[in-house]
């Protein structure tokens, strides 16, 4: 069966807050120097229970849209197989991942490709504070990595979310379970507690993308 992908990535309107605004991409570590308080009880929180990670089935269609993002970012495509392919999470990557997730959520102004790009899809890194889901996620992990964490146990993912439309999540596979940042939420879930169904995932062994479980036919994800 082949899933029909909608155009429509919902995402909280937020203030627009552009990367180059924010002394281009040192705002890493003004995200990670104080947390706002509202994500304290999360990122001060017991680590997340452990979980079991979703499972690859094969290969998978990239998204059309990504394999045009990754001939402009190489390195933000790039696989390094000398990485870890999972992080073993601790109270202070945690946090970092949790303060990142809230801030970006708050600080991208979240609208659609055609509104932003005049295109029916286009994955990019919201360095003018504008983006739909995968641009929040892709500006997520690029802090992420700023940050030290391994680019290949953060894999941009695509599922179906709870209103049977496309969208954009990132997925961080980690010794506790593959957790989920989205800009739907500024709560890091696992993978099974966010509703959603998994379609497919960038792949840790090369550049492409891999199955996790049903159709992996759709050539776009989500706009907003």
């Amino acid at each position: 069966m082949r899933i029909a992908f909608s155009k429509l990535c919902v995402a909280p309107l937020r203030t627009a807050l552009g990367l180059r605004r924010l002394a281009g991409l040192a705002l890493a570590g003004a995200l990670l120097a104080a947390p706002a308080p509202q994500a304290l009880a999360q990122s001060h929180a017991a680590l997340p229970a452990v979980s079991q990670p979703a499972v690859t089935t094969g290969p998978a269609r990239p998204i059309a849209a990504w394999a045009e993002f990754c001939e402009r970012y190489a390195a933000e495509c790039a696989v390094d197989r000398t990485e870890p392919a999972s992080i073993t999470l601790t109270a202070a990557l945690w946090q970092t991942i949790n303060t990142v997730n809230r801030r970006i959520n708050r600080s991208v102004e979240a609208v659609t490709d055609g509104d932003h790009w005049r295109a029916a899809d286009r994955w990019d890194l919201a360095e003018d504070g504008r983006g739909d889901c995968e641009d929040f996620q892709l500006l997520k992990r690029h802090l992420l990595v700023e940050a030290g964490l391994p680019r290949r146990a953060m894999r941009m993912t695509v599922v179906i979310d709870e209103k049977g439309e496309g969208h954009a999540v990132l997925t961080i596979l980690t010794n506790r379970g593959d957790l989920v940042l989205d800009n739907k939420t500024s709560a890091v879930l696992p993978w099974r507690q966010t509703g959603y169904t998994f379609v497919k995932r960038e792949s840790q062994d090369a550049v492409g993308w891999v199955a996790l479980g049903r159709d992996a036919s759709p050539l776009t994800a989500a706009n907003r």
